[in-house]
């Protein structure tokens, strides 16, 4: 008998439908399920394949993204010149003290020009030439004059109060010596010494004497000869006529004291031969591992650190060998002034590795900027976004660059590099540059790229529009 019940069909049998197709009744039933069902499998179906097409495409990707190729021998070349140029850092800033203290009249007398005005050479200077015309003042010609049975009286007079009259001329010729030490008098004369002395300095790092500066054993000494000749003509024209009388006196002040002095002066004299060579092979060695580099941002960075850390290095070995030096000077010897000459001899090699530590650190923060970092790209943004409200300002004001700006905005590039190649050469050629020209430049050069970014204007229709412009039409 047949059934009345939907999703059957004229014999009966379920799952028929008026038309012979299965799961179709009147009111759909299962097969509606069966119709959601194959929906389902075809989206699996075409995400599966959305998919395959991903993971074929990835590994193209990562081949793009993907560094260039790993060189072991051009990568092994780059890290060797690299830490040549690291280890040569400190030594090319000795080749250039030592070359421009030798070979540099000028600087020579920049650099010791200061001792003239320091107290402790002053005190020092005063103290060794009082001593030396103590010694050599006759005082036994006083008696020179008197007639000779009043000799043998005013002999025991002068033997009774001797020690007195000593320490009363003492003081007297101390004073005339501080007075002309103190005098501008003594800064011209100091001067004209170490100009006159210059020329043995070369002699000096040979080995060789001569001049005002000598090299005795251990010790390199200056000649006083010229103070103590101005200070007997003060005492004569102070009322102490006695002084004339004392003979040309040569008398040998310490600059340097060192049973190292023999080492060191062979070491002082490789470098002043090595001159400019030494610096331009460390510049050649850091760019040469650069331009080997596969990645040469990260190796413009790891160099200028280096570099760097290398000429940081040569400023704690000063401090250290400063202590040493002072540590094993004699006892007679004066340690302030000791001091005194050390600090003054290096005070141009220590501005050198300052002015080396601050161009490393720039160099380095400058690769990092344009690096794609995540936060390298937050200060470039901000950076633009910056420059770019004041353009906009300035648009907003009337100001139009016209072709200037289009000018910019396809040569800004270029021009930047210009502009830092500019600066670089700027300090190269710069005689003696300092921690201060340093980043002067520095300044200079960002300042100068503000200025391109400032006039970089697209014009309307471009990658920028001025505000209240419509865009083109595509």
């Amino acid at each position: 008998m047949p059934t009345d019940e939907p999703g059957t069909g004229p014999e009966g049998e379920p799952g028929t439908g008026p038309e012979g197709e299965p799961g179709t009744g009147p009111e759909g039933g299962p097969g509606d399920e069966l119709a959601e069902l194959r929906a389902r499998l075809s989206a699996v179906e075409a995400q599966e394949a959305r998919l395959a097409d991903q993971l074929a495409a990835r590994p193209a990707r990562l081949a793009a993204d993907r560094p260039p190729p790993r060189h072991r021998v051009r990568s092994f070349l780059a890290a060797l010149l690299i830490v040549l140029a690291c280890l040569l850092t400190p030594l090319g800033a000795l080749a250039l003290w030592a070359r421009s203290e030798i070979g540099d009249t000028d600087r020579y007398l920049a650099t010791m020009a200061p001792l003239a005005e320091d107290p402790r050479i002053k005190a020092a200077v005063t103290d060794r030439v009082t001593a030396e015309i103590m010694k050599k003042l006759p005082l036994d010609s006083l008696l020179d004059g008197l007639a000779p049975d009043d000799k043998p009286r005013l002999g025991a007079l002068l033997g009774g109060i001797g020690q007195a009259l000593d320490d009363g001329l003492g003081g007297f010729v101390h004073t005339q010596v501080e007075r002309i030490v103190d005098s501008d008098a003594f800064v011209t004369l100091w001067t004209d010494v170490n100009r006159d002395a210059h020329a043995a300095v070369e002699k000096m790092v040979t080995g060789q004497g001569g001049g005002a500066v000598e090299v005795h054993d251990d010790t390199v000494v200056l000649d006083l000869a010229p103070v103590i000749a101005r200070v007997k003509s003060e005492l004569v024209d102070r009322g102490l006529p006695l002084a004339s009388r004392i003979p040309e006196i040569h008398t040998s002040y310490p600059l340097v004291r060192s049973d190292a002095l023999p080492k060191v002066r062979t070491a002082l004299r490789v470098l002043d031969l090595a001159g400019l060579w030494v610096p331009v092979l460390a510049g050649a060695c850091a760019l040469g591992g650069v331009l080997l580099a596969t990645r040469r941002r990260r190796a413009v960075v790891a160099t200028a650190l280096g570099m760097a850390g290398g000429a940081l290095l040569l400023g704690l070995g000063l401090s250290v060998f400063r202590a040493v030096y002072l540590d094993r000077l004699p006892a007679d010897v004066d340690q302030a002034a000791a001091q005194a000459v050390y600090d003054t001899l290096v005070r141009y090699l220590r501005s050198a590795v300052r002015v080396v530590v601050t161009l490393g650190l720039l160099v380095a923060l400058g690769a990092w900027v344009i690096g794609p970092g995540r936060w390298a790209r937050t200060v470039r943004d901000g950076w633009r976004a910056a420059l770019g409200a004041v353009r906009r300002v300035a648009a907003r004001a009337g100001l139009r660059l016209g072709p200037v700006g289009r000018f910019v905005h396809r040569r800004k590039a270029p021009l930047g590099w210009l502009a830092v190649a500019l600066a670089a050469l700027a300090f190269v050629l710069w005689s003696h540059p300092t921690v201060l020209v340093t980043l002067c430049l520095a300044l200079g050069l960002v300042a100068v790229l503000a200025v391109l970014e400032l006039l970089d204007e697209p014009g309307p229709g471009r990658d920028e529009r001025p505000e209240g412009t419509a865009r083109a039409p595509a």
